[in-house]
């Protein structure tokens, strides 16, 4: 793990992207709460949750932090869902895998709960959003980035 002990504690917020795409009538299963295992959305957020309060057992050289504050949001889109997952705490280091793990395990969670109805889903699109706090201050994606 890297030393942090000499960095100073300063609040830290992190905000993370994901998506799931997928197939219309997919959609419209989980937008009529037809999913066999239940609402994937409500599921999911708990899910991004919990496993961004685990994120140091996760990441083998992630320093376990003390987070103040954690959101997951889904939204529905036309072709998919948009997932985002917020973390905040106030430490010597930032919160970006925090986040990132939360958006990631929303959006697996959203597949497990939907490979029923769409094996064919594809995650997509995990990048840190935004991250401010600690010496190297704000950042924030402007723009994407072409695929390759």
């Amino acid at each position: 793990m890297v030393d942090v002990t000499a960095k100073a504690a300063t609040s830290r917020t992190a905000l993370a992207h994901a998506f799931i795409r997928m197939q219309r009538a997919t959609l419209a299963s989980i937008r009529n709460l037809k999913s066999p295992k239940g609402n994937p959305l409500e599921i999911a957020r708990i899910a991004g949750i919990s496993a961004t309060k685990r994120t140091a057992e996760l990441i083998p050289l992630c320093h376990p932090l003390a987070l103040t504050h954690v959101d997951v949001r889904a939204k529905l889109c036309q072709n998919g869902i948009e997932i985002t997952s917020e973390a905040t705490a106030t430490g010597p280091t930032g919160v970006e895998m925090e986040a990132l793990v939360g958006a990631s395990v929303a959006a697996l969670t959203i597949y497990d709960m939907c490979k029923a109805l769409e094996r064919g889903m594809e995650i997509t699109e995990l990048y840190v959003l935004k991250k401010s706090g600690g010496r190297s201050g704000t950042y924030l994606r402007t723009a994407k980035r072409a695929k390759p």
